[in-house]
């Protein structure tokens, strides 16, 4: 029940102290997973730090060494303890007692992993659709490594090596221990936030799984999954897998290999761009000689080789034409004028003309009308008498 006081009424600190006790102490025995991260023995008792395995907690746990060295964990280690919930009244202080302590096995650790690994797997954090293509030339590299680690050296060395212009940002934290996971998200963050950065390297040398257990630590791999910039997972030796092997965008098998992934060696590029320039080289060299080819085999075409000569060849045509048309013409003229000699001869011999420019005459009434006989022409009728060249107008005597 909650105290009733107020400022008239208050009550001493020690009923506090016993009731926020007595709260306690309902909570009863519990089991604690977590990790030892500090571990102090005085005389027969040990005083453990044991810290949350996802989130910056910890609390105070105080055991008999008699309990403590039935495990005897080292720190960093994982382990389940039967916890008491105790509040030092007198001094104000809450600590958890330890009734038994049990060391969280290989086997254990990989069932959760795998557990954790499938709920990740079916929210879609390990698809390839998500996964983020890398720059082909990354201006700055972030890094996170440990202090002074050979991950460290073996990424800006070899990264170097292969591009002397490369630029380096790194943010160094603790890779192992209680604390390795927090000091890496906050890294990845920092490089995350920076727009100069194009490719983050989270690089560790190999370890026993239990190194290597802040790199499957959940909180990280949801921060490395929200990350804008691609995440290249740099840890251990190839046959270490954390589950940040699958959250990453890339996975490379040790910190060198992730500097000759993420960084093009030089010299491979000038080799390429000498090959493309060769290849273009010839392709262009080619093209030109079959133009030249061609274009040498149409200037040897008659027409284009002597114009002139093919102009004359058309006026030779022309001409020969021109003179077999004036030869068909002349001889259908010929033909036409020796059908209307003919015909005039013809007529000419028929006509009566020409009968009387033999001596003949034509005898014509005054109507015009002709004379054939004597018994048609009446006494002192006028009669016109036609000649081949002229005509003569008479008159009719009967005797």
């Amino acid at each position: 029940m909650a105290l009733e006081t107020s400022a008239e009424a208050p009550v001493p600190v020690r009923t506090v102290l016993q009731a926020v006790g007595g709260w306690i102490g309902k909570l009863g025995r519990v089991w604690v997973e977590g990790q030892i991260a500090e571990c102090k023995k005085r005389g027969n008792t040990v005083f453990l730090t044991l810290r949350d395995p996802i989130a910056a907690v910890s609390a105070q746990v105080i055991c008999s060494r008699q309990i403590f060295e039935v495990v005897n964990p080292a720190e960093g280690a994982r382990v389940v303890i039967f916890v008491k919930p105790d509040f030092n009244a007198t001094r104000g202080s809450f600590a958890l007692t330890a009734l038994e302590i049990r060391a969280v096995g290989i086997g254990e650790l990989l069932a959760r992993l795998e557990k954790l690994r499938r709920e990740l797997a079916a929210e879609g954090l390990f698809s390839r659709e998500r996964k983020r293509p890398l720059p082909f030339l990354p201006g700055v590299i972030g890094l996170v490594c440990g202090r002074g680690s050979a991950a460290e050296r073996d990424v800006v060395q070899n990264a170097q090596r292969r591009w002397p212009a490369v630029r380096f940002r790194i943010e160094q934290s603790a890779v192992q221990g209680p604390y390795a996971a927090g000091e890496v998200i906050e890294a990845v963050k920092k490089l995350d936030a920076d727009p100069e950065v194009d490719v983050i390297v989270i690089a560790r040398g190999g370890g026993s799984l239990e190194d290597l257990l802040p790199f499957s630590d959940e909180s990280l791999l949801r921060a490395v999954a929200a990350c804008r910039t691609p995440v290249v997972s740099a840890i251990g030796h190839e046959q270490d897998s954390p589950l940040l092997d699958h959250v990453a965008d890339l996975r490379v098998s040790t910190p060198t290999d992730a500097a000759k992934r993420i960084v093009p060696d030089v010299a491979e590029q000038l080799a390429l761009v000498t090959q493309l320039r060769d290849r273009a080289r010839r392709c262009m060299r080619g093209w030109l000689d079959r133009e030249q080819a061609w274009l040498d085999a149409t200037r040897s075409r008659p027409a284009i080789a002597d114009p002139v000569r093919e102009i004359e060849r058309q006026a030779e045509q022309v001409d020969a034409l021109a003179r077999r048309a004036r030869q068909c013409l002349d001889a259908s003229l010929t033909r036409a004028g020796d059908d209307i000699a003919h015909t005039k001869a013809r007529l000419l011999a028929l006509s009566p003309a020409a009968t009387l420019r033999r001596g003949y005459a034509i005898a014509q009434h005054a109507d015009g009308g002709v004379v054939r006989s004597a018994a048609e022409v009446s006494g002192g009728e006028l009669l016109t008498i036609r000649f081949a060249e002229d005509e003569l107008t008479v008159h009719a005597d009967h005797e």
